[in-house]
Order: structure tokens, then C-alpha cells, then sequence
């Protein structure tokens, strides 16, 4: 008889069999890799839940604001005004997300969840465009505060190899949110109090709240770093971790700042008017809009997942350099196409776009130490809302009726080609340890 093969080293994650998918992750999105066990894809799948609020909310401003627009009295040519004022609510979330660097992810993580839950049921009874704004503004302080927090947590707890696959599944799992959102804004001319129902439904991130607060818990490292202080990060200035970050890391800062900036130009405009475009200038009905962004959104979502996984494979700043160049030729396809390309160039804009997307919120984690790494997220982001409260303003001064809306989208989209050039000039941070990258 043949002698019986070794056992497999223990040691060899090759030996070891792939597991298989938990239930909340389709198959279409692949495997997941050797090196994950139950704990980390349970972290992955809360912190998914906790953005899918974010997308929903975000589906419902894309779609559904030119029902709010009639409703409330201003026109799609006020459209990029409104939108631009309820953007600049992410400048709240620099003031608030340095917190996270003093009193820990967790606790910000539930606040910001539950201001959330808040605001976009309270949308629902707004009865003036200014009302609107100031209900809307607070939420999307609370989105972006839960998302930079959301990211932060998982980076700082799946290991080195993987971290971008985890940043990509959670990304792409949140996406049901904005699924969710298209799918009852399909229905919305005939739901009882139309687009406000909508709205109304927001209300679930208070409902789940108690179990965000069963299962989640502080990351390992923000709780070593608070026990190498001493335990006094959570007193102290706000401003000291702001005052770190502009100290030991000027030069990151201002590449990520700069990046940030030129992906949200270059993007806002082209989410934001997807419904009001395809509606007025191709005829689209409501449920044509929800089964077009649905479907292609569906496959065009996979790039979280595909960017992530060769983004911890070849590195993310070419991964992402080249996702973002290549955005603007797939908004082009949409915006100045007709009949079939209009589904592709959506498929392939949301592609490019959440796979720049992933890089982008990968490294502006891991090139920073644990003292101010949610800082830097802050900033991160608060330069992401300047450049959507530019982009949007540059629309409202541009745009006079709907068939001005596609050049304007594609001329705004060429300023991504800027951002990834800009990406190149970081260093590399995939596959390493945090504390290598970042000096920590």
C-alpha cells in the first residue's frame, strides 16, 4: 500500500479548507479567504448593518428629491442648492469624530447610530425646504460619524492580510441599505404620504440599537492604547488629537485631504442627479429608475469586493489610481450615451466608484497611528464635504434644466483622474501591520 501523505501543516493556510459564506453573504460575491474566523465576519456583518443606515438614507436623497422638491416648493434647478446645503452637515462630523480617539470607537459608533435613527424619521415631517436641510444636515453628521467609526473598528480589528477584503464585503453587504431604498421608492406614488414614508421607515437604527450594544465592542488596540496611557485618553481637549495629526503627519494629511476632495467633486454630481436625469430626459418612470439602479447597481456593487481583495493583493494605491481614472469614461457612457448604454455606464460608474471608494477610506486608516486614526478619518471627510458642497454649487450655477445635467456630471467627473494621480503619492499600506505603516 502507498504510504499514507504527511498531515497538513498546521501552519499552511493553503491546507486549510475554505469556509463556507455565513448566510448574509450572497455567493455572487465570492468566498471567504483562509484567515477569517467567526468573530471577524461577525464584526464585518454588524459594522454592514450599521452602514447599510447610511446607504439607505443617501438612495432616498439621490431618488427621491424631486418628489420633495414639488412637495416642498423648489425646482431641480434648486435640487444642487438643497442637496449642497444638507452635504455640508459632514463639516459637523469634524467636530465630533475626534472624540473617537479620546473616548473610543464603540461608544461613538452607538451615539452617531442613533442620531441617525433620529433624524431620518424626523425628515419625514418637514414642512418647509429649511426644515428639510437643518433635519437632514444633523443626520448626515450622525451617517458619517457611524461610517468613519464603522471603517475605523474593522481596520483596526481584521488582520493585515484581509483588511481589504472585510473594508470591500462590508461595503458591498451595506448596499442592501441603498437597495432597500430604490426598492420602496419604486412604490412611491402610491405609498401613503409618499416620499415621507419613506423617510419614516429610518427609524430602525433605534429599534436594533440594543443589539449593536450587545454585540459590539471596543477594538483591541484603541483599548491597549488607552491602557498605555494610563486610561486618560478620554480626558483632555478635543482639539489635542487634531493637533497630533497636524504635527506628525502634515504631509499624509494633505495627500488624503486632497484625494478626498477631488473623489467627491468629481462624484457628487454624478449620484445625485441620476433620477431627475433619467426621468426628465429619457422619460423614466419611478420603477424604471428603481429596476435600472438596482440591477446594475447589484453588479456594479461587486467591486467593493473585487478592489478590496486586489487592493490587499497588488496594493491599494494602483488599484485605486487606476479605478479612479477610469470613472469618468463610465460616467460618459451614461450621461452622454442613449438606449443600452446608459445601464452599462451605470453598472461600470458604480463599480469604479465604490472600488475608489474602499481604497480611499482603506488608507486613510491604516497610513495614521491608533492616538488620531479616527482623526484623521474626520478630516478625511470633512474635505469629502467640501468638495460635495462645491461640486453641488458648481451644478446649481450650471445647471438650468435637466438636459444641462449630463455635460456638467461628466466635466465635473474628470477631476477624479486628479485624485488618483494623487493617491500614487502614499505609501503602500496593504498587507502590512498597522504599527508598521503608521509609525504606531
Amino acid at each position: 500500500m502507498p504510504a499514507a501523505a504527511p498531515p497538513p501543516e498546521a501552519g499552511d493556510p493553503c491546507a486549510r479548507p475554505r469556509r463556507r459564506n455565513p448566510w448574509w453573504i450572497p455567493p455572487f460575491l465570492g468566498r471567504v479567504p483562509v484567515g477569517l474566523d467567526d468573530g471577524h465576519l461577525g464584526l464585518i456583518g454588524l459594522i454592514a448593518l450599521g452602514l447599510a443606515f447610511e446607504q439607505y438614507d443617501l438612495s432616498l436623497l439621490n431618488t427621491a428629491i424631486g418628489h420633495v422638491a414639488t412637495d416642498l416648493g423648489f425646482g431641480v434647478g434648486d435640487i444642487g442648492r438643497v442637496t449642497a446645503a444638507v452635504r455640508a452637515g459632514g463639516l459637523l462630523t469634524f467636530l465630533v469624530v475626534p472624540f473617537a480617539d479620546r473616548v473610543g470607537r464603540r461608544r461613538l459608533f452607538l451615539i452617531s447610530l442613533a442620531c441617525v435613527g433620529f433624524a431620518t424619521s424626523a425628515t419625514a415631517f418637514a414642512q418647509t425646504p429649511l426644515q428639510f436641510v437643518a433635519i437632514q444636515v444633523l443626520g448626515r453628521a450622525g451617517l458619517l460619524t457611524s461610517a468613519v467609526t464603522g471603517v475605523v473598528i474593522l481596520v483596526e480589528e481584521l488582520p493585515a492580510a484581509h483588511r481589504g477584503w472585510g473594508l470591500g464585503m462590508a461595503a458591498a453587504v451595506s448596499a442592501i441599505g441603498y437597495g432597500v431604498g430604490l426598492g420602496v421608492f419604486a412604490a412611491v406614488e402610491s405609498l401613503p404620504y409618499g416620499w415621507r414614508a419613506l423617510y419614516l421607515l429610518g427609524c430602525l437604527p433605534l429599534l436594533l440599537l440594543p443589539v449593536f450594544r450587545r454585540r459590539l465592542s471596543e477594538t483591541a488596540r484603541f483599548a491597549a492604547h488607552r491602557a498605555a496611557q494610563g486610561g486618560a485618553t478620554g480626558s483632555g481637549s478635543w482639539l489635542r488629537p487634531v493637533l497630533q495629526l497636524a504635527r506628525t503627519s502634515p504631509r499624509r494629511a494633505g495627500v488624503i485631504g486632497t484625494v478626498a476632495l477631488g473623489y467627491a467633486v468629481g462624484g457628487i454630481v454624478v449620484f445625485q442627479f441620476v433620477s431627475p436625469f433619467a426621468q426628465e430626459v429619457h422619460g423614466w418612470r419611478p420603477w424604471q429608475v428603481s429596476v435600472v439602479l438596482f440591477g446594475g447597481g447589484l453588479i456594479g456593487i461587486t467591486g467593493n469586493v473585487i478592489a478590496g481583495s486586489l487592493a490587499d493583493r497588488f496594493g491599494r494605491r494602483w488599484v485605486g489610481c487606476g479605478a479612479l481614472i477610469l470613472y469618468p469614461a463610465a460616467v460618459a457612457a451614461f450621461y452622454l450615451g442613449s438606449g443600452w448604454t446608459l445601464p452599462v455606464g451605470w453598472v461600470l460608474l458604480v463599480l469604479f466608484g465604490t472600488a475608489g471608494d474602499v481604497v480611499l477610506r482603506a488608507v486613510a486608516t491604516e497610513v495614521f497611528p491608533t492616538a488620531h486614526r479616527s482623526t484623521a478619518m474626520g478630516w478625511m471627510v470633512m474635505l469629502q464635504t467640501v468638495g460635495w458642497t462645491l461640486g453641488l454649487l458648481v451644478a446649481g450655477a450650471r445647471i438650468v434644466d435637466a438636459s444641462d445635467i449630463g455635460p456638467v456630471a461628466t466635466s465635473l467627473s474628470l477631476v477624479m483622474i486628479v485624485a488618483g494621480l494623487t493617491l500614487l503619492a502614499l505609501p503602500e499600506s496593504g498587507r502590512r501591520e498597522l504599527e508598521v505603516v503608521s509609525g504606531d
